[in-house]
């Protein structure tokens, strides 16, 4: 299962029976999310650039997922009581695709504050109390894509002359905090491209945004048990110097 992507270095991480649930009731969707992430390609320039809002990564992911039909939901639960509604609670979910053998739900977590993942896994469990779905799923940065960021970022520095604020004018404006802490890296760094990918990494994906490792901690300590979980890492493989 996943075997294609797996051996492209994508991280897949699957808890509370998903496999199973995967491998016998819902192996379309294990098929579409392999091809969709299959073609999964980032250009380093996109990683410097940004912009406000999402990144392009995820709205592309977003583009394939919702061209295969998993679209935006958003899930009522009403409790009621001797016919008395009591309680009434809405959960919205990203990516919603219905299954013969049930409904899988997922969210796309590429650079966001970490908390998100504990936002993520609380509605899948409650979802999946209420029977609202079978498996939750979350896509986000991988290990090696997370750690070796600052290789990157550095190694496109080097391909495109980056070598002095002025010449960062091409991607991007950085702030005056921005030029500040650029500035104090290169000079504890000892070049400026080294100072410019510590500090940029540091500030755009630093270790309180959502990546594999802040996921993993959240799984180990049980959140989100026990709905059934599919965890995926992108991996550094897809980027572009």
């Amino acid at each position: 299962m996943f075997d294609h992507i797996m051996g492209k270095g994508f991280e897949i991480l699957t808890l509370h029976h998903a496999e199973a649930i995967l491998e016998h009731d819902m192996p379309s969707a294990v098929a579409e999310l392999q091809t969709i992430l299959s073609n999964v390609a980032i250009p380093a320039e996109e990683l410097v650039r940004g912009g406000g809002g999402e990144g392009q990564l995820t709205q592309r992911l977003r583009t394939a997922l919702t061209d295969k039909g998993w679209k935006k939901h958003s899930f009522q639960i009403t409790k009621i009581v001797n016919a008395t509604q009591k309680e009434s609670v809405s959960h919205e979910i990203d990516h919603v695709k219905a299954f013969d053998a049930g409904t899988f739900s997922l969210e796309i977590e590429w650079n966001n504050k970490d908390p998100f993942f504990d936002r993520d896994l609380e509605n899948f469990k409650r979802l999946h109390a209420d029977g609202a779905i079978s498996i939750g799923a979350i896509i986000t940065r991988g290990t090696s894509l997370h750690e070796g960021m600052r290789n990157i970022i550095e190694a496109f520095a080097g391909k495109n002359g980056i070598d002095s604020i002025e010449a960062l004018a091409r991607y991007y404006t950085p702030t005056a905090r921005q030029k500040r802490l650029i500035e104090e890296a290169a000079t504890s760094q000892g070049t400026f491209s080294q100072g410019w990918a510590h500090a940029f990494v540091a500030d755009k994906f630093g270790e309180a945004t959502t990546h594999w490792g802040k996921l993993a901690d959240r799984v180990d300590r049980g959140v989100g048990n026990p709905c059934p979980l599919l965890l995926i890492g992108i991996p550094r493989s897809v980027v572009t110097i």
